[in-house]
């Protein structure tokens, strides 16, 4: 999936164990889409909080902001608590919307299909205006171009 692509629509269980579809998500707002790697993982908790810390921004820029990741429901419902985040955590545990999005990694330290830390911006037409896919999970998304991306 890169800028221009049609977002493929999909549903997913957030971590209050109720559906959540990206096209209705899109009805409110744009999207910013993130995928990240493992819960409780220092990268993927650093990144979390960068954007529970910085909700308000987001939420002026009217960007409705929900991070995917293939642990399981429980462990996504405990990260959500124990970090006190403020946005949606869906569940993509069958990896079928990473899958989609192409952002599953081969081979993520013996493990096979963990999500890519990556980043999608789309809009209310379900066009990607912002993507950004990490092959190093070590690093995290470009936030500044993120925020230019929603100001527009």
């Amino acid at each position: 999936m890169k800028k221009g692509d049609k977002a493929i629509d999909f549903t997913l269980k957030n971590s209050e164990g109720n559906d959540v579809t990206l096209s209705n998500l899109t009805k409110e707002g744009k999207v910013l889409l993130l995928f990240f790697p493992l819960a409780y993982t220092g990268v993927c908790t650093d990144e979390m909080c960068t954007m529970r810390d910085n909700m308000k921004l987001y939420n002026s820029l009217k960007a409705n902001v929900a991070a995917v990741s293939v642990d399981s429901f429980f462990t996504l419902k405990e990260f959500k608590k124990a970090n006190n985040l403020n946005f949606t955590l869906l569940i993509d545990f069958n990896k079928e919307v990473s899958k989609a999005y192409d952002v599953l990694y081969q081979d993520f330290f013996g493990m096979k299909g963990v999500s890519k830390r990556s980043a999608f911006i789309i809009n209310d037409q379900m066009d990607i205006e912002y993507a950004e896919v990490l092959e190093d999970a070590g690093n995290l998304p470009d936030f500044k171009s993120i925020q230019s991306v929603l100001k527009q």
